[in-house]
């Protein structure tokens, strides 16, 4: 950004973005390195310098490694899952081994050949790692520093549209904590962390977050929320559905135990019976009939509580935390 009146460049952060044309087609085998050095190398303008982000997306990633298939995101999308997170109609919400959760395991059936599909790289930080390694070693040791960002495009809870992620990222600092800052008003800043590596897709004048060579950092698989630490592990459907079925494999995604306080309240709210907190792991209530029994097993397995066989009584029926 330039001051209107001299063309002389405003005080602050500059921050560039560049889209090169004229990419080949990607196929099994290419040296992604050589065909990003041959796009931005040719023009002054455009060459890499110190602290730029290259930013690819994970198509061109998954067919230079041969993440590729016959068929369609269907025949590949169990091999692709480790759990359904939701269903709607034709769409697929699933979390895949690497931890992330998208539409379809982020198989992608667009831009490839017909009956084919791109399936996400193995290990995204992974490829991040090899091309900025690869970058560096065709720059030269004098060449400059970069970071590298792999993208995926996914929708959001609550918006319509998509917009791309980091799934992998090597030589940069993917968020920043600004816990203990205070903002301009003098307010203490607790829970603040910018996910920067997501914001920075494709720009120079972000030096700061762009690691020394020898440090490919914590690469993007470090935003990934632990399974059970995020507020939807489930749709709002299968939530149900899941806690109907109560298996034991279900419980990680609801998260872990409440404290005895929030299960009492949960009962009181859900089922209008009255419970007693004994101790912060032991809650009982009066024994109720067999369909309100099973309506305590479900609001207690949704908030991490088991029925406690060690203080069985008559008359009583009593609950323990199945997580410390």
């Amino acid at each position: 950004m330039t001051d209107a009146a001299s063309g002389a460049p405003r005080g602050g952060v500059v921050v560039s973005a560049y889209a090169p044309d004229g990419a080949p087609e990607v196929r099994e085998g290419d040296d992604l390195a050589a065909i990003l050095l041959g796009l931005t190398q040719i023009d002054p303008r455009t060459r890499l310098r110190d602290g730029d982000v290259v930013v690819v997306t994970s198509k061109v990633v998954s067919k230079s490694e041969g993440r590729t298939g016959h068929g369609t995101r269907d025949d590949h999308l169990a091999a692709e899952t480790a759990r359904v997170v939701a269903r709607r109609g034709p769409t697929t919400i699933v979390r895949t081994h690497h931890g992330l959760t998208l539409a379809a395991a982020g198989i992608d059936a667009s831009n490839t050949v017909a009956g084919t599909v791109v399936l996400l790289p193995r290990d995204p930080d992974g490829s991040a790692r090899a091309l900025r390694s690869a970058l560096h070693a065709a720059l030269g040791d004098d060449g400059p520093t970069v970071g590298v960002v792999v993208t995926d495009t996914a929708g959001r809870a609550w918006r319509d549209g998509q917009t791309d992620i980091a799934i992998g990222a090597a030589g940069l600092r993917v968020s920043e904590d600004f816990a203990g800052r205070r903002d301009g008003y003098g307010n203490d800043l607790v829970v603040t962390a910018p996910a920067v590596a997501g914001g920075v897709a494709g720009v120079g004048g972000r030096g700061d977050l762009v690691l020394p060579r020898g440090d490919a950092g914590p690469g993007a698989g470090a935003l990934i929320r632990d399974d059970g630490a995020d507020l939807f592990g489930f749709g709002a459907r299968e939530a149900v559905l899941r806690a109907i079925a109560g298996e034991p494999e279900d419980r990680r995604p609801f998260g872990t135990s409440v404290p005895a306080e929030e299960l009492v309240l949960a009962l009181t709210q859900a089922l209008g019976i009255q419970a007693v907190q004994e101790s912060p792991a032991h809650v009982s209530l009066m024994a109720p009939d067999a369909v309100t029994s099973r309506l305590v097993d479900l609001v207690a397995f949704t908030h991490g509580w088991d029925v406690d066989d060690a203080h069985r009584g008559a008359g009583t029926r009593h609950l323990r935390p199945t997580s410390p």
